[in-house]
């Protein structure tokens, strides 16, 4: 995920809107007790995440992938007044640690935690939802799209993280080998050909690629 020499990265990190102290925490604490803490969006990619929400102004968003929680705060900041937040993730021994953080936040009353797996709990919203952000399991990033693509608005977002998968989508050996890096090649390649859609692949940490429905 180090795209970026050290010090390029710091700069940007001094030159960018600060983290607030409830999204420090949470990275503290994700950093310090909780297990592959490299998954957190952290700093950079946090306030990316937040100013695409505030320039889109969403009612409904829907995140597949939770981990501790500090993407759906970033996200949520940019939500109307009676928008809502859903996010999904599959790890039960993260759902009280979510729910303690979400519950920090200012906008607590309009995010939903769900734990479970996301294809099934996604089907049992009918929202048309504004902005989507994806950061799960790599194998279904193509299934989450296609299930989810005719339920954006149109002028919606699709947000997909780790994109980029620490380079190894450049990589022949990694193309031919690793399952998970076939899987996000497959993905970049159907949004590049998918006519519905105008993109762009964003080197922002591991690669986010944003996606708008036309």
């Amino acid at each position: 995920m180090e795209f970026i020499p050290s010090e390029i990265a710091l700069y940007a990190e001094e030159h960018s809107s600060a983290e607030n102290e409830i999204l420090k925490k949470i990275n503290r604490y994700t950093q310090s007790h909780v297990l592959m803490p490299r998954m957190i969006s952290g700093h950079i990619q946090g306030r990316a995440l937040a100013m695409f929400s505030q320039m889109i102004n969403p009612k409904y968003i829907l995140e597949i992938g939770t981990y501790t929680g500090y993407s759906a705060l970033c996200l949520a900041e940019g939500l109307v007044g009676d928008g809502k937040l859903i996010t999904i993730d599959n790890n039960e021994e993260l759902e009280d640690l979510v729910k303690e953080h979400v519950s920090m936040s200012p906008k607590a009353s309009q995010i939903e935690v769900r734990t479970g797996n996301a294809l099934d709990i996604i089907e049992t919203y009918n929202y048309a939802w504004d902005m989507v952000f994806i950061d799960a399991d790599k194998e279904n990033y193509l299934n989450y799209y296609k299930q989810i693509i005719d339920k954006i608005k149109p002028g919606g977002f699709i947000l997909a993280d780790n994109v980029l998968w620490s380079g190894k989508v450049v990589d022949p050996k990694s193309l031919s080998k690793d399952i998970d890096t076939q899987k996000i090649h497959e993905f970049n390649e159907y949004i590049a050909n998918d006519s519905r859609v105008e993109h762009v692949l964003l080197p922002i940490r591991d690669g986010i690629m944003v996606v708008r429905k036309k």
